[in-house]
C-alpha cells in the first residue's frame, strides 16, 4: 500500500471515529459498536450495489456481441419505454448474485435511509405488499427496518444482523452518523481529486478491523472476546500457512483468524502469480464463539469479505455443545480467553477429548488445547495463544498434560511474546505450536524434513515496539523473523541457533527441565558484543566516572539550596 493509500485510509478511520465516538456519551462501548458496524455494513452493501447497477447500465447499453446483457434502443418504441426497461432489468436480482454481490432491496438503499431518516416522525414512507402506508416510527426502526430487508434477501446473512433499536438512540444522532458515512464511499475512493486503486472490500476490511481495535480499547477488559491484535493473528497465520484444507478456531470471537488467513492467501497469490480467487476454493472456514453478538459480528466480518463460512446452527460452548464433533481440521488456530475458571461441567468428565489427561476444573488452558487437538487431521497443524503459566504449572495435572504432550511429540514450537500486547489484560502470554506429523511422513507440506524428537523454541519477548504509551506491535520484520526461523528449522536449510532467540533441543533437554516449556530456559543470554576493553579497566574506568556524577549532583543540590534560601524558602 502507498502512502496516499495509507493517507486515505488514516483520514477515513479518523473521520469515521470521531463520528462514532459521539455515541460513546449515549451508550456503553460494549453497545455503541452495534450500531455503528450496523451502519458501517449498510453504507457498504449499498455502495457495492449501486457500483454493480453502473456496470449493469454500461453493459445495457454496449452494442457488443459477445455482451449477452446488451439491450438495443431499437427494440422500444420510445425513450421511456427503453428507460422503464432499463430500471426494470436494474432491479433482476439474479445480476447482482452472479457477481457476488448482496441484493438490497429499496427500502434498505443508503439514498433511501439518507432521504427518508430527516422526514418527520410519522411520514408515510412507502405502501406494503397489501397496499397499507408504512409510516416513519424513528430513525433506529428505519435502520432496522433496512437490517430486515437485506437478510430476507440474502439468506447467508439470515439471523446475524444486530438490530439497533434495543439501545434507544436519539433521531438527531442517528442522523448525524448518517450525514457523515454519506460522504465516504467503499467503491470510488479517492484523495485530492486523485483516484486510488484500492478495492471496496479492502477499504471495508480496514475499517472493521480499525473499529473492533478501537472497540476493544474502549471496552478494556472485555473487549478481547472478539477481539485478537493483528499482528500476532498474523504470526500465527504466517508461522501455519494455511494455502488450502480446513481451517478451524473453536474460540472464534470475530473470526480474526479466517479474515488473515484470506489475507495470506492474497498476499502469497501475488507473490507466486497465481489467481487468488482459485485458490480460495480450496479453503474451508469453520468456527464456534458461545457470545450471541460476537458470533453475529464474526458471521458479518465474513459476510462483508465474501468469505464462505461455517460457524455451526448458533452460537454454543465449544466445550459443552461442539458445533463441528465430526471436523478433522488440516489448520486450528485460536486466542481462547486465558485461564478460565468456570468452564468444567460434570457431563465433561469422561470426555474423549481428554486423551493426555483430564484438564482442571479451575483453568481451561488444557482443555483448549486437548479440544484442538482433537479436532486435528493425522496432518494437521495447530497454534493456540495461552497465558505463560501454561508452560511450567505442575498444579491440578497440569504437568502431567503437559508432560504426555511432549511424549507424544505433538509440540513443535514454543513462542514467548512481549507483554503489554492485548487490550484487554497484562498477562504474559506464549504461543503454542503443535502437529500430529512431524515425521512429515504423509508429505503435507514437501519442504519440511523429518524433525521427531526435536522442539523448537523461539524467544519474541525484545522485538516489537510501543505503538503508544500502553500497546505494544510488531513490524513486519519482527514477524517475518520469527516465522523465517520456525519456517528454516522445519525445512532443515538455513536454521543456526542463535543465542538469546532460538534454540533447538531435543526430548532430553526437556527432561532435564523437568518438561517445562518456556523458552527463556532453553535460548540463553544474548550475546554481548565485545568492545575491546578489559573488564579491569572498564569497571575501574565506570566507577570513577559515577563518582564524579555523584559529586556533580551533590554540587548541583548545594546551589539549588543556597539559590531558594535567597528567595527567602528555607531548606
Amino acid at each position: 500500500m502507498d502512502n496516499t493509500e495509507q493517507k486515505f485510509l488514516k483520514q477515513l478511520d479518523d473521520k469515521l471515529w470521531k463520528a462514532a465516538d459521539k455515541l460513546r456519551a449515549n451508550l456503553d462501548a460494549a453497545n455503541y459498536k452495534h450500531v455503528v458496524l450496523g451502519l458501517i455494513f449498510l453504507k457498504y452493501v449499498s455502495d457495492a450495489f449501486e457500483e454493480r447497477q453502473e456496470q449493469l447500465l454500461e453493459l445495457f447499453k454496449t452494442d457488443d456481441e459477445d455482451n449477452l446483457y446488451y439491450l438495443p434502443r431499437d427494440d422500444f418504441d420510445s425513450d421511456e419505454e427503453y428507460q422503464e426497461a432499463l430500471t426494470e432489468e436494474l432491479e433482476v436480482l439474479d445480476y447482482y448474485r452472479e457477481a457476488n454481490v448482496f441484493w438490497v432491496p429499496k427500502a434498505a438503499r443508503w439514498s433511501t435511509l439518507k432521504e427518508k431518516a430527516v422526514l418527520p416522525i410519522g411520514s408515510v414512507l412507502w405502501q406494503d405488499d397489501a397496499g397499507n402506508d408504512v409510516k416513519l416510527r424513528s430513525v433506529s426502526w428505519l435502520i432496522d427496518n433496512a437490517l430486515e430487508e437485506i437478510e430476507k434477501s440474502n439468506s447467508k446473512l439470515k439471523g446475524i444482523l444486530n438490530r439497533i433499536s434495543q439501545y434507544q438512540l436519539e433521531n438527531e444522532k442517528l442522523i448525524g452518523l448518517i450525514n457523515t458515512f454519506s460522504d465516504t464511499s467503499f467503491t470510488k475512493p479517492e484523495l485530492g481529486g486523485e483516484r486510488l486503486n484500492l478495492q471496496s472490500k479492502d477499504i471495508l476490511g480496514h475499517v472493521y478491523e480499525y473499529f473492533l481495535g478501537q472497540f476493544a480499547l474502549a471496552e478494556g477488559k472485555q473487549g478481547g472476546q472478539y477481539y485478537t491484535p493483528k499482528s500476532i493473528v498474523t504470526l500465527i497465520v504466517e508461522m501455519l500457512q494455511p494455502y488450502s484444507g480446513r481451517v478451524y478456531d473453536p474460540a472464534m470471537g470475530s473470526g480474526g483468524f479466517f479474515v488473515s488467513s484470506d489475507k495470506f492467501i492474497e498476499e502469497h497469490a501475488k507473490e507466486q502469480h497465481y489467481d487468488a480467487s482459485e485458490q480460495r476454493k480450496h479453503i474451508s472456514v469453520y468456527g464456534q464463539e458461545s457470545n450471541p453478538t460476537t458470533w453475529r459480528l464474526a458471521a458479518m466480518n465474513m459476510a462483508i469479505r465474501g468469505i464462505d463460512f461455517n460457524f455451526g446452527k448458533k452460537n454454543a460452548d465449544s466445550f459443552l455443545n461442539d458445533q463441528h464433533a465430526d471436523l478433522r481440521a488440516d489448520f486450528v488456530m485460536a486466542n481462547p480467553p486465558f485461564n478460565v475458571k468456570d468452564w468444567w461441567n460434570e457431563s465433561l468428565a469422561d470426555d474423549v477429548r481428554w486423551k493426555y489427561g483430564t484438564p482442571p476444573k479451575g483453568n481451561a488452558n488444557f482443555a483448549w488445547v486437548q479440544h484442538m487437538l482433537h479436532h486435528l487431521a493425522p496432518t494437521g497443524s495447530m497454534g493456540i495463544l495461552l497465558a505463560n503459566g501454561s508452560m511450567s504449572s505442575n498444579t491440578n495435572n497440569e504437568g502431567e498434560i503437559r508432560k504426555r504432550l511432549i511424549e507424544e511429540d505433538l509440540v513443535e514450537c514454543m513462542v514467548a511474546l512481549p507483554g503489554q500486547l492485548f487490550t484487554n489484560t497484562q498477562i504474559p502470554a506464549c504461543i503454542w505450536f503443535l502437529t500430529k506429523d512431524k515425521a512429515n511422513g504423509m508429505v503435507r507440506n514437501e519442504k519440511n524434513r523429518d524433525r521427531r524428537g526435536e522442539f523448537l523454541f523461539i524467544d519474541a519477548r525484545e522485538l516489537g515496539y510501543m505503538k503508544d504509551r500502553v500497546l505494544r506491535d510488531f513490524t513486519n520484520d519482527d514477524i517475518a523473523k520469527v516465522a523465517d526461523t520456525f519456517h528454516q528449522w522445519q525445512q532443515g536449510e538455513g536454521y543456526e541457533d542463535i543465542a538469546g532467540f532460538c534454540k533447538s533441543v531435543n526430548l532430553d533437554d526437556i527432561k532435564k527441565h523437568d518438561f517445562v516449556l518456556t523458552p527463556g530456559r532453553y535460548v540463553g543470554a544474548k550475546e554481548q558484543e565485545d568492545d575491546g576493553e578489559p573488564f579491569n579497566e572498564k569497571m575501574a574506568r565506570l566507577t570513577a566516572q559515577l563518582s564524579e556524577q555523584f559529586a556533580e549532583s551533590e554540587r548541583l543540590e548545594a546551589e539549588i539550596k543556597r539559590n531558594l534560601g535567597g528567595l527567602g524558602y528555607g531548606l
